[in-house]
């Protein structure tokens, strides 16, 4: 019998004393074989990362392993010396994580920073080293690889940063390969090539791969075996198959059964007048040249046309540089369009002068991805939701007011407007920023990639919340997503985006039932998880505790 590559054994992680709970990991046993994917799932906080960083041995020093073991290569990690340990980190074994643009340094050349791992543990000379880096950078597909080999991070996309990444794990054929969220932030194209990818690297290699997700299509897509954390401890875990059709705990059924569903009841047409209207609208980005570069025109918004009804959700789909997040700045002024019309209730205000604009802002506003990234963490949640109504010259006590109510209305206590962002989890905080954007009691809401970064029992909850805001206070939503799953979910209507241009436009139903342009059913192709049907948990015999 093949022995496996990872062997943890009732591995147990303490927390600081002030945590909510005594253990980050608790007793948890998993192992990982030769040319297997093991998928590890769980919400936030479940102790799927913690497990990773503690077999790469990269825990913050605030959390301590207390007990078990970690075997590999014939040794328990855990009783390692540092130094040994280091010296078997991207050797032996490899990480991925989940932000390339973190992971690599920005003054140094992707060259440079792939042959920085033969430099450290081979005797390779400059010439091997780059040959070898130039073939690393074929093998996870890179277009022209001399060229990436001397690029800088900043100028490749993200998902070419995430190949240079798993490019330098697999630089001296590691035996173990742990991946971190890897294509939480990609669109669908992309992440269909970095999962291929993996795919391909189990079949070329004898690693074993560790992979950390919350996307449960991903795991359908690539999973051999599923282990599902909740609370530092394994709940369930077994083939693939059988845990995404057949879960048997029922915290497993639950997470299944916050996954969107491609289908749903088709709704009753919306026929109320147009909200929003935008005709003609065009952005071009004029990108200087260089010495080694010749100068370009980017057409980031083409003649772009739609209208969105009161009432009405209009899915915006695309993958990144289709122009959805220009197409954004332009519609709430953060970018002035170069010819267009943006009207909102019957008014122009693509080419307004900012002083007549001012008015008119509070009628739109926006939910952003991040939400830690959109809350300022010095000041009070309620300070930073009185401060859009306080703008516009609202009394101070009575936007208070208004505040404890929203809070109500987004399932918090009024008591959360005296505490910090870094008091709430993720989905509590973007509960936070939807309320902020309603202080001013705008008639437009965008929500941009609103849900993305989100587990999946967190991001059901906020697409119920949206939709329910929606319904009681007349709103109309510009949703934009690369989630297909989500966009069947909650949109009415769509419109796909591809170069800077609208390709497609009808209802969810028109759209993903009978694509008519090649590039939405490239997409449609590239969704994850397409041979697995999300069962329906309440038709299953007895979940077993």
């Amino acid at each position: 019998m093949t022995d496996p590559i990872l062997s943890i054994d009732n591995l147990t992680v303490a927390l600081p004393k002030a945590a909510d709970r005594d253990h980050a990991v608790d007793n948890l046993s998993l192992k990982v074989m030769p040319k297997e994917i093991v998928c590890i799932v769980g919400e936030s906080g479940s102790g799927k990362s913690i497990t990773a960083f503690t077999t790469m041995g990269l825990l913050p020093k605030a959390l301590t392993p207390t007990g078990g073991e970690i075997r590999f290569d014939g040794h328990d990690l855990l009783k390692l010396p540092k130094r040994t340990h280091a010296a078997l980190r991207g050797r032996r074994m490899a990480m991925i994580f989940q932000e390339p643009m973190s992971a690599l340094n920005p003054c140094y050349t992707v060259g440079d920073q792939i042959e920085e791992m033969f430099q450290q543990h081979t005797s390779l000379s400059a010439s091997e080293r780059r040959a070898r880096t130039i073939k690393l950078l074929e093998e996870v597909h890179l277009p022209d690889p001399p060229r990436v080999y001397s690029s800088y991070p900043h100028q490749l996309s993200g998902g070419q940063r995430q190949r240079i990444v798993i490019a330098m794990a697999l630089a001296l054929d590691p035996a173990l390969l742990i991946a971190d969220e890897p294509t939480t932030a990609l669109d669908l194209s992309t992440q269909q090539q970095i999962l291929h990818l993996f795919k391909e690297l189990r079949e070329k290699h004898d690693a074993g791969i560790m992979f950390v997700t919350h996307d449960f299509d991903v795991v359908a897509e690539i999973a051999d075996r599923v282990v599902v954390m909740q609370h530092g401890k394994i709940v369930e875990q077994g083939s693939a198959e059988e845990v995404l059709n057949r879960p048997q705990h029922p915290y497993t059924r639950l997470l299944i059964d916050a996954v969107p569903r491609r289908t749903r009841e088709v709704p009753e047409p919306i026929t109320t007048p147009d909200m929003l209207k935008v005709t003609g609208l065009n952005k071009t980005y004029h990108i200087a040249g260089g010495m080694f570069r010749k100068a370009r025109e980017v057409h980031a918004c083409k003649d772009v046309d739609f209208a969105v009804r009161k009432g009405e959700t209009l899915g915006i789909v695309g993958e990144s540089g289709s122009g959805k997040s220009t197409l954004v700045k332009c519609l709430i002024r953060l970018e002035d369009p170069e010819s267009g019309v943006v009207s909102v209730e019957g008014k122009d205000i693509a080419l307004m002068s900012r002083g007549a604009l001012h008015p008119y802002r509070k009628k739109i506003q926006i939910v952003f991805q991040d939400p830690y990234g959109s809350l300022n963490p010095r000041r009070t949640i309620g300070d930073q939701l009185v401060e859009g109504p306080v703008n516009f010259g609202e009394n101070r006590a009575q936007a208070m007011d208004r505040a404890r109510e929203l809070m109500k209305i987004v399932r918090l206590g009024p008591e959360v407007l005296n505490r910090y962002p870094n008091q709430f989890s993720g989905g509590q905080r973007q509960r936070i920023c939807i309320a902020r954007a309603l202080m001013v009691e705008p008639k437009i809401l965008i929500a941009d990639e609103a849900v993305s970064a989100l587990d999946v029992s967190v991001q059901k909850e906020v697409l119920k919340l949206l939709n329910e805001i929606r319904d009681r206070m007349g709103l109309t939503v510009l949703f934009i997503t690369h989630d297909l799953r989500v966009a069947a979910q909650v949109c009415d209507t769509l419109i796909v985006m591809q170069r800077g241009e609208v390709v497609e436009r009808g209802t969810v139903e028109e759209v993903f039932g009978a694509p008519s342009h090649p590039y939405t059913r490239m997409l449609l192709d590239a969704q994850p998880g397409q041979h697995w049907n999300v069962p329906d948990v309440s038709t299953l015999p007895p979940a077993v505790a």
